[in-house]
C-alpha cells in the first residue's frame, strides 16, 4: 500500500477570516512619501476580514494573501478617506466655548450632533466670533501607500463572528 502525501492547506485572506498583519503607512504626494505610522511585530493589527471594519480598498488589496505574504500598494483619496469635502467645515459660535475654554487652532475637539453620533473636528481657526473646525477626516484628500507582511489568518471563531470584531491573534481575548 502507498502512502498518501499529507497535504496542509494554507488559509489565505477571505471573508469571515482573521487576519493579523504588520503594516507602514504613508501618505503620498507629488510622488514623495512621509511616513504616518506602522503596526510592528510587537503590535500587529488584528481584524476581521470582510465586515466592514476596514476600508474597502485596503481589503481588495490584501484578499487572497496568506501568513507569510508581503505586499505594498497605494490607495488614491477617493478609495481611501475621500476628497476634503468643503461643507464638512463648520464655524460654530464662540459663545459654544466661553464655559469650557476658547480652543487652539490644531486642537481636536469631540463633538456630538442632535442624534447623539459623537465624532471629532479640528480646529482650523478662531475669531472674536466663530471657532472654524474641520469636519474632515484628517487623512481626506491623501493617497495612501501600505507596506503589509501578513502574520497571520485563521478562521474566525462563532463569538468572533456574533460579535462583528476579532478577538485576538489567537482568539481568546475576552470583553
Amino acid at each position: 500500500m502507498r502512502a498518501m502525501p499529507i497535504i496542509f492547506k494554507t488559509m489565505t485572506i477571505e471573508p469571515n477570516s482573521v487576519v493579523t498583519l504588520t503594516y507602514k503607512l504613508h501618505t503620498v504626494e507629488d510622488g514623495k512619501r512621509t511616513f504616518v505610522e506602522e503596526a510592528g511585530k510587537d503590535n500587529p493589527l488584528d481584524f476581521l476580514y470582510g465586515v466592514g471594519m476596514m476600508l474597502p480598498k485596503f481589503e481588495e488589496n490584501i484578499a487572497g494573501l496568506a501568513a507569510g505574504d508581503t505586499t505594498d500598494f497605494e490607495l488614491a483619496a477617493e478609495d481611501a478617506y475621500g476628497e476634503v469635502n468643503e461643507q464638512a467645515i463648520a464655524s460654530l459660535p464662540i459663545d459654544m466655548f466661553r464655559e469650557s475654554g476658547i480652543p487652539a487652532v490644531g486642537q481636536i475637539l469631540p463633538l456630538q450632533d442632535n442624534q447623539g453620533n459623537q465624532f471629532r473636528g479640528k480646529v482650523t481657526e478662531v475669531s472674536p466670533e466663530v471657532v472654524v473646525v474641520d469636519l474632515n477626516h484628517p487623512m481626506a484628500g491623501q493617497n495612501l501607500h501600505f507596506s503589509i507582511e501578513v502574520l497571520s489568518v485563521r478562521e474566525a471563531t462563532p463569538d468572533e463572528l456574533a460579535h462583528g470584531h476579532s478577538h485576538g491573534p489567537d482568539g481568546s481575548h475576552d470583553h
